[in-house]
């Protein structure tokens, strides 16, 4: 029975590709398989992956008529939805965000979404190499929660999600805005006491879902710019980088 659900889901993710993925591309990319080490309990991690896989329905249907001029990424993390990716005008951004808003079991929607051409395959890879570089710096940092925390990446700006405390944020931020490539940092965490985080651990009692949107700015690298608009819903923190870090 373990094994049903996640095989389930990948079933759904084969359906819902087939007819929504020239529109929404890479909005999927946050995989299918449930992580025992994950802050989330199963059920919440269950309820961001059908929340991913309707999202990209709803919007594969609502930009059919442009799905040549739309790359929209989408990652949930505890119901809190982030849009990244390129929109044509200004009215697909924000028609985008209010899809993502009405969709079901969305509690908040950070857009950061761009008007511009969709990026190009080479952009892509090279932001799935930076996201790669990130998450090995990050296991390699004892005091980042790697398992916890979700990387996205889009044009060299790396999004970074999860539920950590104030200086685990800050730490992470830092850690990625020393990678090479990476342009900017944003955080888009929810953020938690100590002794909530404890009790997310893996064999402690789950809480409720986080109320809190996003973290506060950060105090670690100097910042020097600010993240695209993001929705009423929720506000992302943006940590800026000087260019390439060694």
């Amino acid at each position: 029975m373990k094994l049903a659900r996640p095989l389930f889901v990948a079933a759904i993710v084969v359906s819902l590709l087939s007819s929504c993925a020239v529109a929404v591309i890479g909005a999927i990319a946050a995989g299918t398989a449930i992580v025992a080490t994950d802050r989330r309990s199963t059920g919440a991690q269950m309820d961001d992956q059908s929340i991913q896989l309707r999202l990209s329905n709803e919007l594969g249907a609502a930009f059919k008529s442009i799905s040549s001029e739309v790359h929209i990424s989408i990652n949930s993390y505890e119901r809190k939805v982030l849009l990244t990716g390129e929109v044509p005008t200004e009215q697909a951004k924000a028609q985008a965000g209010e899809v993502a808003a009405r969709s079901l079991n969305v509690r908040a929607v950070v857009n950061e979404l761009v008007v511009a051409k969709p990026s190009s395959l080479g952009q892509r890879t090279n932001d799935t190499s930076i996201g790669t570089k990130v998450r090995a710096q990050f296991v390699n940092t004892k005091e980042v929660p790697y398992s916890a925390i979700s990387i996205v990446t889009e044009r060299g700006v790396v999004y970074l999600m999860g539920f950590v405390t104030q200086k685990e944020g800050e730490i992470a931020a830092y850690v990625a805005s020393r990678v090479s490539g990476v342009q900017q940092v944003v955080k888009v965490f929810d953020i938690g006491t100590p002794e909530e985080v404890q009790r997310r651990r893996p064999g402690a009692s789950q809480p409720p879902a986080p109320t809190t949107n996003a973290a506060p700015a950060a105090s670690a690298p100097p910042a020097s710019g600010a993240a695209s608009d993001a929705s009423p819903a929720a506000v992302a923190s943006p940590v800026a980088t000087p260019g390439t870090a060694k």
